[in-house]
């Protein structure tokens, strides 16, 4: 996902959404409904425009999936942010922009901030044509439902709301990854939690570059000069995901671990260093833990 699509029209999207059912359409009497097969599916099952529904999840709530970012569309406010997903079921979001409702209707709206519900979803399936986020543990988190339409203010672009293509660009960019090489054995998850330093000099440039990736999914750091933070998700066979949210750009001969991060989709060690490859198997950098 790419920032920076976002600046133009968004303040004005605003939601309202009802949903009903017709009488008779449940199965007849005396049977029972069949549930659909579930699968991991493809990582582009997910784009699209969602009916979102879970214990935590705010009453109308709507999620769009496209290949330029995410729009969690609320009650009072409309958020904005990066996901990622892969062919091993493997699912990450995070928020880094909000809009208040366009009536002003629940006031100035507060600091962005990603939905518990969206936070805890670390993996995905697909079960008919319903979407199940779920969590490290297997718990489901929310349901995606298909056809949802929010309704936005006459004068918004409806490229906002409109369903999704599934592009080539895609297609491209959800691509399965390249397995590690034989003789890089994959890091765990639990391998990853810790605060990593560039194999090259991090210098004082005026912090040094690190990355910290926390048990809870989230990652914080420095490339030197600008602070830098997101979210982050890993699984079988060393499959690594991460986002990253807004960032100074402060200049300096700084270390990109951020990017690093985030190009990365598998990890593997070779002896205490941490090796992140990219899709294609090409390696994006090199970390040690610190201490």
């Amino acid at each position: 996902m790419r920032h920076g699509r976002y600046a133009l029209g968004f303040a004005a999207l605003t939601l309202a959404l009802t949903a009903c059912s017709a009488p008779g359409d449940g199965p007849p009497a005396g049977t029972l409904p069949q549930q659909a097969p579930v699968t991991v599916g493809e990582p582009t099952d997910l784009i699209g425009v969602w009916t979102v529904r879970g214990a935590e999840v705010e009453s109308g709530t709507i999620l769009r999936l496209a290949d330029d970012g995410l729009t969690v569309f609320g009650r009072c406010q409309q958020l904005i942010g990066e996901w990622r997903a892969d062919e091993v079921g493997l699912f990450v979001a995070h928020v880094n922009g909000a809009s208040g409702a366009a009536d002003g209707r629940c006031g100035p709206p507060g600091p962005p901030g990603t939905p518990g519900w969206l936070t805890r979803a670390g993996n995905y399936q697909v079960q008919g044509d319903v979407r199940v986020l779920l969590d490290d543990a297997g718990a489901e988190v929310a349901r995606l439902s298909p056809g949802a339409r929010p309704t936005v203010p006459p004068d918004t672009d409806p490229a906002w709301t409109a369903p999704p293509v599934v592009t080539d660009q895609a297609r491209a960019w959800l691509a399965p990854s390249t397995p590690l090489p034989a003789a890089l054995p994959p890091v765990t998850r639990d391998a990853l939690v810790g605060r990593w330093l560039p194999v090259v000099d991090p210098g004082r440039r005026p912090t040094p570059a690190h990355v910290v990736l926390t048990d809870d999914g989230a990652w914080r750091g420095s490339d030197g000069c600008n602070g830098l933070s997101g979210r982050w998700v890993a699984g079988p066979d060393g499959a690594l995901l991460a986002i990253a949210g807004p960032q100074t750009l402060i200049g300096c001969d700084a270390v990109p671990v951020g990017q690093w991060l985030q190009t990365a989709r598998r990890a593997g060690l070779d002896g205490d260093v941490l090796v992140l490859l990219d899709a294609k198997g090409a390696e994006t950098g090199r970390l040690r833990r610190d201490g």
